[in-house]
């Protein structure tokens, strides 16, 4: 399946009884969820490496199909911003090949930090230590980032811009991978909005191999409902007639 839709989390109570069902246990909350979405961009990776145990769990908990989406560890975009001097980019990785061996390891999100300005040379050579395999996506917040010499280098190395929609900055929209990334963050998404990203989604599916598309997390559940909306209207749009 080439469309991954779904959230940035999964564990709010507060969810009930709009998305989960009241009476539905935490412990239940993940397949639930999976069953009704297709991916997972998964926060708790980016202040913890992943133990084994956690993603047997989810591997378990969730269809073949289903991806996670791991935020790259602060360590690594805000702590050392992709220097990578220490080696933790590898201990990172590592913590993440139970899901990359069970093919359930989608792309991984490096989330720059705001005021981190554009450094061409830092980012070639951060993308020279991700080993072959692994898809990368990268969530630029300062607009320097914004040229051609950035977009060269993400391209050269398979890597892809996470178009992030927010009130204080939207990602061109420039495709440099075989697979785009969508961060939707300016709600409420209602039916003209979902509508119109319906449109840009399925003409990105011409010619590309994967789009991942994620919601806002809230306490409340209105990123939730979006996805599960985006979801409908998506297969609304593929049912009718040409």
């Amino acid at each position: 399946m080439p469309l991954y839709i779904g959230t940035s989390g999964f564990a709010y109570k507060t969810w009930k009884p709009a998305f989960y069902p009241a009476d539905l246990p935490a412990t239940r909350f993940l397949q639930y969820y999976a069953e009704r979405l297709t991916a997972l961009e998964v926060n708790y990776t980016f202040r913890s490496l992943l133990t084994a145990s956690v993603a047997a769990r989810w591997i378990a908990e969730t269809p073949a199909t289903f991806q996670f989406i791991p935020k790259a560890h602060m360590r690594i975009t805000h702590s050392e911003k992709l220097k990578d001097e220490s080696g933790f980019l590898q201990a990172f990785l590592d913590r993440l090949e139970p899901l990359r061996a069970a093919q359930r390891l989608g792309p991984i999100l490096f989330q720059l930090p705001p005021g981190f300005h554009c450094d061409p040379g830092r980012l070639a050579a951060f993308l020279l230590k991700c080993p072959p395999g692994y898809r990368c996506a990268f969530e630029f917040r300062d607009p320097s980032w914004f040229n051609e010499e950035v977009y060269a280098i993400v391209r050269r190395h398979g890597a892809t811009l996470c178009f992030a929609e927010s009130k204080d900055l939207v990602t061109p929209r420039v495709y440099t991978a075989p697979y785009a990334y969508f961060r939707m963050r300016q709600p409420p998404y209602e039916e003209p909005q979902l509508k119109e990203l319906a449109g840009v989604v399925s003409e990105g599916l011409k010619h590309l191999q994967d789009v991942y598309v994620f919601f806002k997390h809230e306490d409340d559940p209105r990123g939730v409902l979006s996805a599960r909306d985006f979801l409908r209207v998506l297969e609304n749009r593929a049912a009718a007639p040409e």
